[in-house]
């Protein structure tokens, strides 16, 4: 069972140390989250989880960690100074603003007042100084995006891989965004991090890569656990499509919220790399693009049976991690109330934790150093965190691992000094059953590789 609301997985995320508000303790910052220490766990595990999907178990994809910090050369060709924008709607009686789409019958949603102002453009990107001097020409952006980086980087990449399309260059990285209204947790923040690839082919190949891409990215989420029947796969629109796109299928999922947007599998067509290359007039760019005379290379491919050269379009899958996080939260959420406990049933390779050895007293010497004897062996194994509780209270550890979502506890008691056994118990079923010490790394790896 999903959770029935935003505000259990809050308390959750809350109580065991997941997400928080950042900067509370002087009231937070709206649109702005820390990941705590089962969070940040989690979070590594999901974008680990992706990167090896999209780049180990492929041989057609490189990886790329780029700038934050982007030029204003970069987002100018790319559109973004000119496009990248919401409807602001002020309210003139309690001075709230609002996205136009939040406007229901011309009403302010807080106040409930019609005196509101016309919609206008406003620009979504953060603008930082750059230098010792703040003269207002010396500046750039926190990227909007990672995608742009990927596309400026396209011919050092291919220069120094000998790359040709069909390929993709893969990046996780933080992006900014200046929501108006941030909202619904961490579904809508101003600072976030993307899972994005770009993949280049060759053109009249697009749409049957575009669609490959999307029962790809299908398959990705429901081995996150994402149950297929919350996903909901929506083609855009023509009328609704960004400025640069052919065609985009949202992959929406049934949040606490409501149907929204997890991820974003467009076709750019040629527009970006059409965007930033040098001597646009040379090549047959299918899609509506700025003069560029700023850049200084060509980002183009040669065809090596026609020799020709030739701009690739470009099939993007482009996730917010948060987003995932929050899914895969909201499919593991479970309230047994046969058993009176919450759990997280978490895959296992996303589980913040994947084993919790218990000693059954609190500070017995001998229980706990067998207990971090075998925490150390199970660790070393890299199959992920293994942690120590030595709170001695079995069945509260029993609670709060089940809560953020531990896979196994293994309880180490007098009876393992005898005869050198542990008691495993696994967190969906609570089968507990006993497991010799000479097993114990064979049992675990195995348990984790199926």
């Amino acid at each position: 069972m999903t959770a029935t609301n935003m505000e259990d997985l809050v308390s959750l995320c809350k109580r065991r140390g997941f997400i928080f508000q950042s900067n509370d303790i002087y009231g937070g910052m709206k649109g702005l989250y820390d990941f705590g220490p089962m969070g940040v766990e989690l979070k590594i595990n999901l974008k680990n989880s992706w990167w090896k999907s999209i780049v180990y178990e492929r041989d057609d994809v490189e990886g790329l960690d780029s700038t934050i910090l982007t030029s204003p050369l970069v987002l100018q060709h790319s559109g973004h100074e000119d496009t990248f924008t919401d409807p602001l709607v002020d309210c003139k009686n309690c001075k709230s603003r609002w996205r136009e789409d939040q406007i229901i019958n011309n009403e302010c949603p807080s106040c409930k007042s019609k005196d509101l102002t016309d919609p206008r453009p406003f620009n979504l990107m953060f603008k930082t100084a750059i230098g010792p001097v703040d003269d207002g020409n010396s500046f750039a952006y926190l990227r909007p995006e990672t995608a742009q980086q990927i596309f400026v980087n396209f011919k050092n990449i291919t220069d120094s891989t000998s790359r040709t399309p069909p390929f993709g260059i893969a990046q996780i990285g933080k992006a900014f965004r200046n929501e108006i209204t941030p909202r619904n947790f961490i579904f809508r923040v101003r600072e976030f991090e993307q899972m994005e690839l770009e993949f280049f082919v060759k053109p009249g190949t697009d749409e049957d890569w575009h669609k490959y891409w999307v029962n790809k990215r299908l398959q990705w989420w429901s081995d996150q656990g994402v149950n297929s029947q919350k996903i909901k796969l929506l083609e855009v629109e023509k009328a609704e499509l960004s400025h640069y796109s052919k065609a985009t299928f949202d992959i929406m999922y049934e949040f606490p919220h409501g149907l929204e947007e997890l991820e974003g599998v467009a076709n750019r067509t040629d527009f970006d790399l059409g965007s930033h290359t040098k001597n646009q007039d040379d090549f047959k760019i299918s899609s509506k693009v700025k003069e560029n005379k700023d850049s200084t290379t060509k980002l183009v491919i040669q065809d090596l049976e026609t020799k020709k050269w030739f701009i690739p379009f470009v099939i993007e899958p482009s996730a917010g991690v948060e987003r995932g996080v929050l899914a895969v939260l909201n499919e593991a959420y479970t309230v047994e109330e046969e058993n009176k406990r919450t759990v997280l049933k978490l895959k296992s390779h996303l589980s913040p934790i994947k084993a919790a050895v218990i000693p059954l007293k609190r500070n017995n010497q001998d229980l706990v150093n067998l207990a971090n004897k075998v925490k150390s062996e199970l660790q070393s194994l890299g199959l992920g965190r293994v942690m120590i509780e030595n709170s001695g209270n079995i069945g509260k550890n029993y609670r709060r691992h089940d809560e953020i979502g531990t896979p196994m506890c293994i309880t180490v008691d007098f009876e393992s000094l005898e005869n050198q056994s542990v008691t495993v118990r696994d967190r969906d079923t609570m089968k507990q059953e006993r497991i010799s010490l000479s097993e114990i790394s064979t049992y675990y790896s195995s348990y984790f590789k199926n």
